[in-house]
C-alpha cells in the first residue's frame, strides 16, 4: 500500500527502527530516535543494494518518489544508481573547483613561475579581476560566448575599447589553458571575434623633425626638477630603450669599462637580454649621476624610497612640465624618433637598427637567418647617434627653467 503524508506524520519512534513501505523498493525508515530516512532497495548484477535518498521532511514524499524513478531509469539502462550518484557528485565537486576565477588565478601563477615580468603579471591579474564579479564563480566549462560578451560590453560602455579587446584576448588564453588541462572543451572567446568595437590605433607621440628635436634636447638640459630625473631624460634619447627599462635600470647592469648596459631578460618586453652600447656622452652622464645615486640599487630611485625606482609616469610628467603635451612627445616616443632618423640617415643596416630597438623579426623564416647581432655596427651607430644629438642640441642657447622650446 502506497504511503501518504498523513501516515508519515503520524509515525512515532519505537524501541527498534521500522519501515513504512511505499512500493517498488522505496520505504521510509523510522529510527528509534525519531529520524525519518528515505531508502531504496534494489538489485544490481544479482546483488541486493540500498540507496539513501535523504531524510523527511527535507525530502518530501513526492521528491522521494521522483528519486526512485530516476534510480529505476538508471537500472533500466544497466547502470548502478549508486555509481551514477557518485559520478554526479564528483562532477559537481569538479565544477566547484574549476571556476573561471580558480583557473584564471592558476594561469596567472603560471606566468609567475615562467619568470614573466612583474608588470606583465600584474596587468593580466588586473584584466581578469574585471571579469571575476561577473563570471568568477561560474564553472569555466559552462561559460558561453554571450556571458563573456556581457563582461566585455561592461568595459566598452566606459569607452575602454582597447582594454575590452585585450580582455577578450586574455579570456582566450585562459580558456586554452583550461582546455590543455582538461577542464574545458573549447575556447568560447574565439566566437567573439568581430563582436567588439575595434579601437583606433594611437601611436605614441614622437618628434621626428631634427630642428624640433634639438629644441626638445635643449629644454631637457634646462630642466629645473630633480637632477636624476633630468639625467634620465637626457640619457633616454641616446639609448632609446623602453621607458620601463630606463626607470628600472640598476647600477649592476652597467659595465663602464667596456661601455655596455646589459638589460636582463626579466626586464625586457621580448624576454631576452638586451645589450646597449654606451656612447661617450652616456658614460659622462653616468659619471655625473653616480655621486647622486651610485650608492643604491637603482640609477633613478624614487624620492620616497631608495628601494623603489621612479614611477611609470615620472618621465612623461617631466616632459609635461617642460611644456610638451602628450600629443607632441612621450618618453616612449624617443624610440620612434631614433628609428625614423637613423633609418633616414641611410648609413646603417636596418637590422642593426631593429636589433638596437630590441624588436623581434615578425617573419619566422627571416628571423631564423637574421641571427647576427650587428654588434660592431651598433657600437658605431650609437656613438654616431649621440654625436648627432649633440649637434642638434647645440643649435641654440639653453635656457634654465621650464621653458618650452627654448630657442629654435
Amino acid at each position: 500500500m502506497a504511503l501518504t503524508v498523513t501516515a508519515i506524520n503520524a509515525a512515532k519512534p519505537k524501541d527498534k527502527p521500522y519501515k513504512l513501505t511505499d512500493g517498488l523498493g522505496l520505504y521510509l525508515l523510522i529510527t528509534d530516535k525519531g529520524g525519518r530516512l528515505w531508502r531504496l532497495n534494489y538489485s544490481f548484477l544479482g546483488k541486493q543494494k540500498t540507496l539513501a535518498l535523504g531524510s523527511y521532511p527535507d525530502v518530501s514524499l513526492a521528491k522521494a518518489r521522483e528519486r526512485r524513478s530516476v534510480a529505476r531509469e538508471a537500472l533500466a539502462e544497466g547502470l548502478d544508481p549508486a555509481e551514477v550518484r557518485k559520478a554526479k557528485a564528483r562532477e559537481a565537486k569538479a565544477k566547484s573547483e574549476e571556476t573561471f576565477k580558480i583557473i584564471g588565478e592558476e594561469w596567472v601563477e603560471r606566468l609567475v613561475l615562467q619568470g614573466r615580468a612583474k608588470k606583465t603579471v600584474e596587468k593580466n591579474r588586473w584584466m581578469l579581476e574585471m571579469a571575476y564579479p561577473f563570471i568568477g564563480d561560474r564553472p569555466i566549462a559552462d561559460l558561453t560566448a554571450p556571458e563573456l560578451l556581457e563582461v566585455l560590453r561592461s568595459v566598452e560602455v566606459r569607452g575602454k575599447y582597447e582594454t575590452a579587446n585585450r580582455l577578450r584576448s586574455t579570456f582566450g588564453t585562459v580558456f586554452r589553458y583550461a582546455i590543455a588541462t582538461g577542464r574545458a572543451q573549447r575556447d568560447v572567446a574565439y566566437d567573439l571575434r568581430g563582436a567588439l568595437i575595434t579601437p583606433k590605433t594611437v601611436h605614441r607621440a614622437a618628434i621626428v623633425e631634427p630642428k624640433e628635436l634639438g629644441a626638445l634636447l635643449r629644454a631637457v638640459e634646462g630642466h629645473m626638477g630633480q637632477e636624476p630625473v633630468r639625467i634620465a631624460l637626457q640619457m633616454l634619447p641616446h639609448v632609446f630603450v623602453r621607458p620601463g627599462e630606463m626607470r628600472m635600470a640598476e647600477w649592476i647592469e652597467f659595465d663602464t669599462e667596456v661601455a655596455v648596459w646589459t638589460i636582463p631578460e626579466s626586464k625586457t618586453k621580448m624576454r631576452r637580454p638586451h645589450k646597449v652600447p654606451l656612447s661617450k656622452q652616456v658614460l659622462a652622464l653616468l659619471e655625473e649621476l653616480r655621486p647622486m645615486t651610485g650608492g643604491g640599487l637603482y640609477l633613478f630611485p624614487s624620492i620616497r624610497s631608495a628601494t623603489r625606482p621612479i614611477t611609470d609616469n615620472t618621465l612623461n610628467a617631466a616632459l609635461r612640465r617642460l611644456g610638451y603635451d602628450k600629443t607632441e612627445v612621450t618618453a616612449h616616443g624617443f624610440r620612434a624618433t631614433a628609428s625614423t632618423l637613423l633609418n633616414e640617415m641611410g648609413k646603417w643596416h636596418p637590422d642593426a637598427i631593429e636589433r638596437q630597438l630590441a624588436h623581434v623579426e615578425g617573419n619566422d623564416v627571416r628571423r631564423a637567418y637574421a641571427r647576427g647581432t650587428h654588434w660592431d655596427e651598433r657600437v658605431k651607430m650609437m656613438q654616431h647617434w649621440s654625436n648627432y644629438l649633440d649637434g642638434l642640441r647645440a643649435g641654440g642657447k639653453v635656457l634654465k627653467g621650464n621653458f618650452r622650446r627654448a630657442t629654435k
